[in-house]
């Protein structure tokens, strides 16, 4: 058999030859770092007997997916450890992922200590440098074998499991774990790894299912790319906007309100409020009308929607159909709302199209187990909208809300923070959607070209799309690596019909608009998460909820800081003084810390010339300034929106 490698090169087999084989005979040194193969563009395990010609790619930590192999050997490492300890865990599920890999384990809590005993144990077990094996069992001999080690979650899964799937599993020594791989070919060859956290899972994400503990851990094949990202890591806990927003006072939980209930403080709700006035006031500016709709509906608005029989679960339903006549839920969107608008008079094919905004309070019921700060909560804000246009308006008016989406992430500074995703629905499984193939062909092809048209790199994402329209999802990632929808626009040629929507066109009959559903900047919460995250709380000025912070030298000085206070104020600069009597390079300190963008220092010299020394986080000691050149100065800053470079020293004065 010929075997063509990655370089092209072919080599030449009289007998079938395993992946790991062929990498020895390529050399021995491939052999020692082979994660895992791609075999005519699959990834395959190591093990794999290659039986006729092929492309073969021998994958290394170098590749994304012998890297997924590499760590996915530690998880079972880490879970053999766990057991040799705890001998009482049961084993649940551990893959890799994207940052490394983790294992849910039916125990109590694991404290930092255990996690080091842990760590500790799993080095034994890869000095050991046990041989992996792969073997397979018959379903019913499987469930025998697992319920002999009394692991049912294991159990579980393998009964889940089709009725034609094969069942494998490797073994490591004394432990073998329920796997379809791949794996290394020993322990031995882990070389650097650690155990970062854990936390609670629900089985299976469900919050219906029991609470498990989870072990997150990385690998990498050198020490010294383990401890780059534990600097990195390091680096982001200064970032991650569950730990600063609290600090800053911008939100807090309380357990008695509920998980996903954030409370938004008053520095935050500031900065909540400065985005929605812009939002609402550029939103006008390109001919949206506002709407203000109920919080809640009849079951039966979201009967004729469709979101009874698709989101149901997503909904907080009040009352119960068994028992009450009417049943009412709180609305997690807001278009049906707004269909109701638009048909609230008569349109003719002239009063197309209509634009439709709402800054919009919504509720879904996540699962307890999803909740995370303010990236994903039961209760939050989004710029929401939709268009009603007619067919012909289409594809302009979406191009519209493409750069309106756009405009938005430039002025906050975000728009190379983000990937841009056609979400698709999944044809082979039609039952969740409405329409015809057909129709969403169209929909799809034409939301494909005006991306390509606008030169947007994107991905296809298939069962994606929402029940009744494919879309623009604008995604980015947390300090973390999760990636999270931020802007949506979607493509909706369906709804009209069911909600009877209509337009009087230049022959007098009735037609049928599309509708555009999107949103400008999403939901406000999590945009202000992202925020805290991009910049490490040190927000662009005009968001700042404390802008100025002014500082007098000793109380001597403090009439003269009022009277400053005072003109900041009158031109509308967020600003406050520090009267305390504590010493002035303590106070430059606390307002270091507090993230304030200027401080301005007064003492003799600035009271008797009616000056201000300007310190900043941009050009730290600015020098003495006239009180007018600085309010025309961040009065300037504030209006444009300005996004000033921050001293990359000043910067690590503010994060220590």
């Amino acid at each position: 058999m010929k075997i063509t490698l990655k370089d092209g090169s072919v080599k030449e087999y009289a007998q079938a030859m395993s992946v790991y084989d062929i990498a020895a005979d390529i050399s021995e040194g491939l052999a020692r770092v082979a994660c895992a193969g791609e075999l005519n563009g699959e990834v395959v395990d190591l093990r794999t007997i290659v039986e006729a010609d092929s492309d073969l790619n021998i994958l290394t930590c170098n590749d994304p997916a012998g890297l997924a192999a590499y760590r996915h050997t530690c998880s079972h490492v880490l879970a053999e450890a766990v057991l040799r300890l705890f001998p009482e865990a049961k084993l649940a599920i551990g893959p890799s992922i994207d940052t490394g890999y983790y294992y849910d384990f039916d125990h109590e809590s694991f404290s930092r200590e255990d996690l080091d005993k842990i760590e500790a144990e799993m080095k034994k077990i890869i000095k050991e440098g046990a041989k992996i094996e792969r073997f397979e069992l018959p379903r019913e001999e499987a469930i025998r074998f697992m319920e002999e080690k009394n692991e049912p979650y294991k159990v579980e899964l393998i009964q889940d499991l089709p009725e034609d799937a094969v069942i494998s599993f490797y073994r490591q020594g004394d432990f073998t774990d329920l796997c379809a791989g791949p794996h290394l070919m020993s322990t031995k060859q882990i070389k650097a790894f650690k155990l970062i956290s854990s936390s609670g899972a629900y089985w299976r994400g469900s919050e219906k299912n029991k609470m498990l503990t989870r072990i997150y851990g990385t690998a990498f094949a050198k020490k010294a790319e383990l401890e780059e990202y534990l600097e990195y890591l390091e680096n982001i806990k200064l970032r991650d906007h569950n730990k600063l927003g609290r600090e800053m006072e911008l939100f807090t939980t309380v357990d008695v309100i509920g998980q996903g209930l954030p409370l938004m403080l008053p520095n935050g709700v500031k900065i909540i409020q400065r985005m929605q006035r812009w939002i609402e006031d550029e939103e006008s500016n390109r001919g949206y009308m506002r709407t203000k709709t109920p919080l809640m509906a009849k079951s039966d608005l979201y009967k004729i929607s469709g979101h009874w029989d698709h989101y149901k679960d997503g909904m907080f339903v009040l009352g119960d159909e068994k028992k009450d006549d009417e049943v009412y839920a709180l609305r997690p969107m807001t278009c049906p709302f707004q269909y109701y608008v638009y048909k609230a008079s008569q349109k003719s094919y002239r009063d197309l199209p209509c634009r439709y905004g709402e800054t919009s309070t919504l509720f879904r019921n996540e699962d307890s187990g999803e909740m995370h700060g303010l990236t994903r909560v039961r209760q939050f804000t989004i710029s929401e909208g939709h268009l009603i246009v007619r067919p012909d308006q289409m594809v302009e008016e979406f191009k519209g809300c493409i750069a309106l989406a756009q405009y938005c992430l430039q002025v906050l500074g975000l728009e190379e923070d983000v990937t841009y995703h056609l979400s698709k629905w999944d044809p082979s499984n039609t039952e969740k959607y409405i329409g015809t193939v057909e129709e969403w062909d169209e929909m799809e092809g034409h939301i494909r070209s005006i991306l390509t048209e606008l030169n947007i790199p994107f991905t296809e994402d298939v069962g994606e799309a929402a029940f009744y329209g494919p879309k623009v999802d604008i995604n980015a990632k947390n300090v973390y690596g999760k990636e999270d929808t931020m802007i949506t626009i979607q493509w909706d040629s369906l709804i009209a019909e069911q909600f009877d929507m209509y337009y009087i066109d230049e022959n007098g009959e009735k037609k049928r608009p599309y509708i555009i559903h999107r949103t400008s900047i999403g939901c406000y919460e999590r945009t202000l998460a992202w925020l805290i995250e991009k910049y490490a709380g040190m927000l662009p000025t005009w968001l700042c909820p404390e802008q100025v912070r002014v500082l007098p030298i000793s109380e001597k000085y403090t009439e003269y800081a009022d009277k400053v206070l005072a003109e900041l104020k009158k031109n509308g600069i967020d600003a406050t003084v520090d009267a305390r009597s504590e010493k002035i390079g303590y106070k430059i300190r606390e307002a270091r810390l507090a993230r304030i963008p200027y401080m301005l220092v007064v003492g003799e010299k600035e009271q008797d010339a009616n000056l201000v020394s300007v310190r900043s986080r941009y050009e730290g000691d600015e020098g003495q300034k006239s009180l007018d050149d600085f309010i025309n100065a961040i009065c300037r800053e504030i209006r444009t929106k300005e996004i000033r470079k921050i001293n990359v020293q000043d910067d690590k004065k503010n994060t220590k």
